[in-house]
């Protein structure tokens, strides 16, 4: 995911590394913050696989600063990408988020489409975040407060997040 979001982000512009992690940790951070220990070695292998350009311009104040940028390779693996997402990409809400954030810039609406179904699938498909007897428990039925607590919030996003696809989809399927 970091990679997709370091190439999501420099398709909309060029960015030095501290405005790239500062977006990165404004989409996720709060969720999985990124460190520069993941950040910096990411950017290093994107530029050494073409992906990226860099840069040195004077910093504002004090040292220089390497200025990153998106090649055309690097577009072309963005694409592909969010053409053809992994399934944890799909079924991870925090890694959907990312995609998403990034969707716009596949420029066929029946490729953007075929991602929204697969994520509308998979909410589709009954689950829970407990189970007794090998079967999905119901928020009503744990007995348990915090956890009747967690099935309901649950519950009540997914259904938000179901009609927004929906919704989503009715849009992209309308011609023009």
């Amino acid at each position: 995911m970091l990679e997709l979001s370091i190439l999501g982000f420099l398709t909309e512009q060029p960015l030095h590394g501290y405005e790239l992690k500062e977006r990165i940790k404004a989409l996720s951070g709060h969720v999985r913050p990124v460190s520069d220990g993941a950040l910096y070695p990411a950017i290093t292998r994107l530029v050494t696989a073409g992906k990226l350009d860099q840069h040195t311009e004077p910093g504002t104040s004090a040292a220089p600063r390497r200025m990153l940028s998106l090649t055309d390779k690097g577009r072309e693996d963005l694409l592909e990408r969010l053409r053809h997402p992994k399934q944890a990409e799909i079924t991870d809400h925090v890694r959907f988020n990312t995609l998403l954030a990034f969707l716009r810039h596949l420029p066929d609406r029946r490729e953007q489409a075929a991602v929204l179904r697969r994520r509308l699938e998979f909410l589709r498909t009954p689950a829970s975040l407990f189970y007794a007897e090998g079967k999905p428990v119901r928020a009503e039925e744990t007995g348990d407060l915090f956890r009747e607590g967690i099935l309901r919030v649950a519950r009540a996003t997914g259904r938000a997040e179901r009609a927004w696809l929906e919704e989503a989809l009715a849009q992209l399927d309308q011609p023009g």
